[in-house]
């Protein structure tokens, strides 16, 4: 097998973060397959917050209840914000498969926006509910509870430092085929956590009022 090595620094000695080539990958490798792969090993760490809260939630230790705590209008709000983010976020990819860098990147910042916008909500809402007393250690609902949105909002922020990450990968190399496929990747993610957010607005929120 042939030797083959990269020189990661430029003429005069700096450090090149980006290949005008990209190495050639054997046959059958694919980002998108691992990628799909690292999802769905996501998906098993949700399915276990999932599970664990559906076992422990009703356990309040004489404490408050969902009924108590939670703010429908405030968290339909929230909700509203992601699934806003996951339309302009479609709106970017658009813009990217058309080849428009300035839109793409419009449309990625005003994703970002709301991302920032339903993350200040969801600290908003912990803040209220630690300032009420219903901290995680109060029961084993408010353990499930923090534990399992606390993961999302985690997910949330990460993917929102991936997103200016990208934004600058595309201000400064534009819409190469690596910076696509990046994106694409992010759009993968980004509709993967609408959709986990919706089972906990569902599961956690709305089937806790009913309880």
């Amino acid at each position: 097998m042939a030797d083959i090595s990269l020189n990661l620094n430029t003429a005069d000695g700096r450090p090149l973060y980006h290949l005008a080539e990209e190495p050639h990958h054997p046959e059958g490798s694919s980002t998108m397959l691992g990628f799909w792969l690292y999802l769905m090993s996501d998906c098993l760490i949700f399915a276990i917050l999932f599970a664990t809260y559906g076992v422990l939630g009703a356990n309040y230790a004489a404490g408050p209840s969902p009924k108590d705590l939670f703010d429908l209008k405030l968290i339909a709000l929230n909700t509203a914000m992601l699934l806003f983010s996951s339309i302009t976020y479609g709106f970017a990819m658009l813009e990217m498969q058309k080849g428009r860098t300035g839109t793409t990147q419009l449309w990625l910042a005003v994703t970002g926006l709301f991302g920032l916008a339903f993350l200040g909500i969801e600290l908003y809402e912990f803040a209220h509910l630690i300032h009420e007393g219903a901290t995680p250690q109060r029961s084993a609902f408010l353990s499930t509870f923090f534990t399992l949105v606390g993961t999302h909002g985690l997910h949330v922020t990460f993917g929102l430092i991936w997103l200016v990450t990208l934004m600058v990968q595309v201000s400064r190399r534009g819409l190469v085929p690596a910076n696509k496929r990046r994106l694409m990747c992010l759009s993968l993610f980004w509709h993967f956590l609408d959709v986990i957010w919706i089972g906990v607005f569902t599961f956690v929120y709305l089937m806790g009022m009913l309880r």
